[in-house]
């Protein structure tokens, strides 16, 4: 069963991600349906993968597993965020864009998946292990920190970034936060479910405003009802850059844990599990990683070094 905010892409080439409040894909549709003509440019003509992936043909996997069922289907459900600049926003046109959507490309692209032929389904952070375990989606990457209680009930291929928790305040930073210590018994927002909303909470004392899409602590923050914006600062890096002159990194993003970012799936699917692993671990080797990264959130943040995957 599918929720009513998925979104089937069409084929289209992203133009190199400016990530502004108006920025979006270059001639990408909604529809699923690839366009009949157009500019041999945006890719709807010529068949070109928007993230300038190869899409492997007639891939062969062992009978049974789920990789052999998704190349059969030609089709895959990933579950990202639309709310998250630089890994998972949707523009104005109705389709998400950033590194996690290309992340989810490479892994449907070696299954032999076209782009046009992945359905985006939005997860927020408290929905993500409801959805791997209820069918709603194949695959989760978006923002998806592995922890030991999550991995209870879902299994992670990765890391595929190491990301940080960070403070975001008012430009000029009226309150003179330097760090977690100084939120203690003041308000912070956050999404509830995540990881840096019950850290704040337990390690430093703040009282959390929660809500369920951190753009919702966008307007909470202006208005002064509270101190601070938590979550990773790779998402608050975009916050800042789509929002000139309003919101700044306490510390310049200093962070203040460790943030492996994953990608979810059912539990117990060894098969896949490893095939993603091989496949994040070839793609950094050969720098698809990379060049995956400059398209998207290196627009604003410079290419990290990407970890290699935990094979637990």
């Amino acid at each position: 069963m599918r929720s009513k905010s998925k979104v089937t892409l069409g084929v289209a080439a992203f133009a190199v991600l400016a990530l502004t409040a108006c920025g979006g894909p270059g001639g990408a549709t909604s529809t699923g349906e690839p366009e009949e003509s157009g500019d041999a440019g945006n890719g709807a003509a010529t068949g070109e993968h928007p993230y300038g992936l190869e899409v492997v043909e007639s891939p062969e996997f062992e009978e049974g597993t789920s990789m052999a069922e998704f190349a059969e289907a030609g089709s895959i459900t990933i579950g990202t965020k639309f709310d998250q600049p630089l890994f998972g926003l949707v523009g104005p046109d109705g389709n998400p864009e950033g590194f996690d959507v290309a992340v989810g490309s490479l892994i449907a692209a070696e299954l032999g998946i076209p782009f046009e032929n992945i359905e985006w389904e939005e997860t927020v952070s408290a929905n993500r292990e409801t959805f791997i375990e209820n069918g709603n989606v194949d695959l989760v990457v978006a923002t998806y920190t592995i922890n030991d209680a999550r991995k209870e009930v879902v299994d992670f291929a990765g890391p595929y970034y190491l990301a940080g928790q960070a403070l975001m305040v008012q430009s000029g930073n009226p309150e003179g936060i330097t760090g977690p210590e100084d939120v203690e018994g003041q308000a912070v927002c956050s999404v509830e479910g995540s990881t840096p909303a019950a850290h704040i909470v337990e390690e430093y004392g703040a009282t959390l405003q929660a809500t369920d899409a951190y753009s919702n602590c966008l307007d909470p923050l202006r208005n002064g009802q509270v101190v601070a914006v938590t979550t990773d600062n790779v998402i608050l890096a975009g916050f800042v850059d789509q929002n000139p002159g309003e919101f700044e990194l306490v510390a310049e993003g200093e962070t203040f844990t460790e943030e492996p970012y994953g990608i979810g799936l059912a539990k117990g699917d060894d098969e896949l599990r490893a095939f993603i692993n091989d496949t994040l671990e070839a793609a950094t080797a050969d720098g698809r990683m990379a060049a995956l990264w400059e398209q998207t959130a290196g627009a604003v943040l410079p290419t990290p070094e990407f970890p290699a995957p935990d094979r637990y």
